[in-house]
């Protein structure tokens, strides 16, 4: 896993490595929350399944725990502390909020959801406002500055061969790889792929897909219906492509970018349109409007995280009884 000579002379590079190094030596300090702090990231710009990820982790978590999921809510319009949702409970619109937040929150129930784009701030309101016993840091790898237990993260198997920005799609060098608690390899199901690394690994596979109509009614039979795909990712590409590996016909792409906001489409009514629920939910209800959905599967994850948060809140407790003592 060396390095090219297209990222040792990119001033990016040496930037980020910079910013680690800092961290790393502890120039640069970290704010702790108190309570166990569980980060999902990814080295990459685009679909890693990064979403997919903490929806899995906020759902399995939230029977035993108080879950906040803690995000900067990329490109909403507000600004500051905003709660998103109050265990399940919908507090702002998605343009307060950002699409994925929005979409998180929209789907999580008893789950809290909190943006920020201080993160450190953000996340000791979740835990001393709306008594947070865990959060979930949405795309954490990049930001060091609050401390975190568990550090995963996500790879594609293209990041093993990518470069860093500009000149590729990777938002660090690959060598940061060393600095995760563990790695969740992406798309098992296009395509069972290894990487051997002294961290623990797991493996994502997307199963259980299913198509629903804007109220969230699974439609359960799709043959000899045929689709406008349409969604603003980071790789809509991949969306097409698993429209077409599950057999939904597909008349018409329309690709925009990532996060797009839709605010001047208009859906005719003499067709049928399929989307992402990132994407839906920045559009009103629509009867010709449906959405690709589905579940993942990571064994032996939730059992590494539950550990960590274990170990963590008794580590806490002891603390506590220390200090009142």
């Amino acid at each position: 896993m060396g390095v090219s000579l297209l990222d040792l002379t990119n001033p990016y590079s040496w930037a980020v490595s910079l910013r680690n190094l800092l961290y790393d030596w502890g120039v640069f300090r970290v704010c702790r929350l108190g309570v166990p702090v569980i980060s999902v990231g990814n080295l990459s710009v685009g679909g890693s399944g990064k979403s997919s990820l903490v929806r899995y982790l906020a759902q399995h978590l939230a029977d035993k725990f108080h879950v906040c999921i803690l995000s900067r809510g990329y490109k909403r319009k507000s600004k500051g502390t905003k709660i998103v949702s109050y265990r399940g409970d919908l507090m702002v619109s998605w343009k307060e909020a950002g699409d994925e937040p929005f979409m998180l929150a929209k789907v999580l129930k008893g789950v809290s959801l909190v943006v920020d784009e201080d993160r450190c701030r953000g996340g000791a309101f979740a835990v001393k406002e709306l008594g947070a016993e865990v959060i979930i840091l949405d795309d954490g790898f990049q930001h060091r500055r609050l401390y975190r237990d568990l550090d995963i993260l996500l790879l594609k198997e293209v990041d093993l061969k990518d470069h860093l920005l500009p000149f590729g799609r990777l938002r660090e060098p690959i060598s940061s790889i060393y600095r995760a608690d563990a790695l969740v390899l992406s798309y098992q199901d296009i395509k069972e792929w290894d990487v051997k690394l002294p961290k623990p690994t797991f493996r994502l596979w997307r199963k259980d897909w299913r198509i629903l109509d804007s109220q969230g009614r699974v439609l359960n039979d799709c043959r000899g219906l045929e689709f406008i795909a349409f969604s603003g990712l980071g790789d809509n590409e991949q969306f097409f492509k698993t429209l077409e590996r599950l057999g939904i016909k597909v008349v018409k792409k329309l690709s925009f970018r990532d996060h797009y906001h839709y605010k001047d489409m208009k859906l005719s009514e003499d067709h049928l349109y399929i989307t992402t629920l990132k994407d839906l939910v920045k559009l009103p209800p629509n009867k010709n409007i449906y959405y690709l959905d589905f579940s993942i599967e990571v064994p032996g994850l939730m059992e590494l995280v539950e550990s960590v948060i274990i170990r963590e809140r008794r580590a806490g407790s002891s603390a506590g009884r220390a200090t009142d003592s």
